[in-house]
């Protein structure tokens, strides 16, 4: 390698200096890319992407049978009409995110390949410098921003959470955890286990049932699932009247909105009801003398953790059909062959499939410093589930639990563009979320109560977290019905905000 190749792989290129950094290409980082380009004109931006190209969990989940656990009526942007079945594949929503980009001129903002490293923020400079790496050159890179927009996600795109069991390196045939999917894995005709009983595992196993030996689904204990068609009768009838797209992306949007309004408040007023039916749905597919109680019937209430949703049953037709299983019990010990079970039972395996979440990271392993202090994230409080007190000119999109990411992402995007467009108003370039004289005396919370739900990934993660306060300006609601409302309203001069 001569001397001249080694330089360009080492020395910083010039810093580039933009209005807005988006540090995430993905349903979130995108959908943020195109609000600032209708809400903020003449704003420069750029986007920054760790991965070789769009797309976020799409890109990064690679298993049979990749798909959404929303329908993309409310999954999909609300600017951009969805015109298929309302459960998408990974490929049709990477096709949708593709047009977004295309249609919008958004391609020449991202930076592909570009993972951060480092921000730091300067209240002398009023801005974030951002450093990080190019994987494809090895070049280091940096950025000026006056905001950032953190799209990165909640979870460690490199690698699934794995609990360590006893007897792992037993095991002599081969463990893979769907988000690292190897492409050279043939599971025909093979024992498979996935460990697990989430959306992952329950989108994963129809896919691969026909073709393996068998399919067992290890669980700890029961999921909820939700069973139906993978149509929405209302989009066909009114696409049969030749109704415009928008039109109809509009009104079944809605329509769903409302759908999930009642049953999510059913959940909490009646979780019996609610539980009985979800039941009804799973034993219509597994019919009466299905062990139900044992392996489809959870120890929580609905929608204290998610629902997974089986489109058509195939989950629940694939162990219907034989070639799955479900199997509730722990796990004692690998072995050279499979699995022991805490009951004594043994679990033949060639291959293991640890569908066993994600690892929550909270800020995309980047080292975050304000005015040469280390952010301590955990430290902070959340003003309304996107900003931290003590943070600049910094905010954070994390989506809902019982409604679709996007929606979130949407709301959020709103909420920043007319922060910064009132930024401009007032000539001010730095606002710190703070907390009021009137807050000062609040309890400060985890960022979510446990009680109200409470997913594996999140409990691990909790520590990590910023607190919440006993007020809603100060709290991660998860409550789309309700944010869709104080967002746009939330006053940007009530103290809540210190401008400079």
């Amino acid at each position: 390698m001569t001397e001249t190749a080694v330089l360009a792989k080492t020395e910083p290129q010039q810093t580039e200096n933009f209005d807005v950094a988006i540090v995430g290409a993905g349903i979130s980082g995108v959908g943020g890319a195109y609000h600032l380009t209708k809400q903020c004109r003449g704003t420069s931006f750029v986007v920054l992407e760790a991965q070789e190209s769009f797309g976020g969990t799409w890109l990064t989940h690679r298993y049979p049978g990749t798909r959404s656990d929303s329908d993309l009526y409310t999954f999909g942007y609300r600017f951009k009409p969805w015109t298929s079945a309302p459960i998408a594949t990974r490929a049709e929503i990477l096709d949708y995110m593709g047009e977004v980009i295309a249609e919008n001129g958004l391609d020449h903002h991202i930076r592909y390949r570009h993972r951060i490293s480092s921000a730091r923020w300067s209240s002398r400079d009023k801005h974030w410098m951002l450093e990080g790496t190019r994987s494809d050159t090895g070049e280091t890179v940096r950025f000026t921003a006056n905001f950032l927009w953190m799209c990165q996600g909640y979870y460690r795109h490199s690698e699934g959470y794995t609990p360590e069991w006893s007897g792992m390196k037993d095991f002599k045939g081969r463990i893979v955890h769907p988000q690292n999917w190897p492409e050279d894995l043939d599971y025909t005709g093979k024992m498979v286990v996935v460990i697990g009983s989430g959306a992952t595992a329950a989108t994963l196993i129809p896919a691969i049932a026909a073709e393996c030996g068998h399919v067992t689904m290890l669980q700890r204990s029961p999921t909820f699932f939700r069973t139906g068609r993978n149509a929405i009768p209302l989009a066909d009838e009114l696409r049969e009247l030749g109704i415009d797209e928008a039109w109809i992306h509009e009104i079944v949007r809605r329509k769903i909105l409302h759908e999930q309004s009642v049953f999510t408040r059913r959940s909490f007023s009646e979780p019996e009801a609610v539980k009985q039916e979800l039941l009804a749905g799973v034993r219509a597919h597994l019919g009466p003398d299905y062990d139900l109680a044992t392996h489809f019937t959870p120890r929580y209430r609905p929608w204290r953790q998610r629902i997974a949703f089986a489109p058509d049953g195939d989950f629940l037709e694939a162990i219907r059909s034989g070639k799955a299983s479900v199997v509730t019990d722990e796990i004692e010990s690998f072995t050279e062959a499979g699995i022991v079970l805490r009951s004594g039972r043994v679990l033949e395996a060639d291959i293991i499939i640890t569908a066993t979440g994600f690892n929550l990271n909270v800020l995309g392993d980047i080292d975050f410093s304000i005015d040469g202090k280390p952010l301590v994230f955990s430290d902070t409080v959340t003003y309304r589930g996107m900003m931290f007190t003590g943070v600049p000119n910094m905010a954070w999109v994390f989506g809902y639990f019982r409604a679709s990411w996007t929606l979130r992402a949407d709301l959020v995007a709103d909420f920043v563009c007319r922060l910064l467009n009132h930024m401009k108003q007032r000539g001010a370039r730095m606002m710190t979320p703070t907390l009021r004289p009137e807050d000062e005396d609040m309890p400060l919370l985890p960022w979510i109560d446990p009680e109200n739900f409470n997913p594996g990934y999140v409990m691990r993660g909790m520590h990590l977290l910023p607190k919440r306060g006993g007020k809603p300006e100060w709290q991660h609601t998860q409550d789309y019905w309700t944010e869709k409302d104080e967002f746009p309203a939330a006053d940007l001069d009530d103290g809540s905000f210190v401008y400079v």
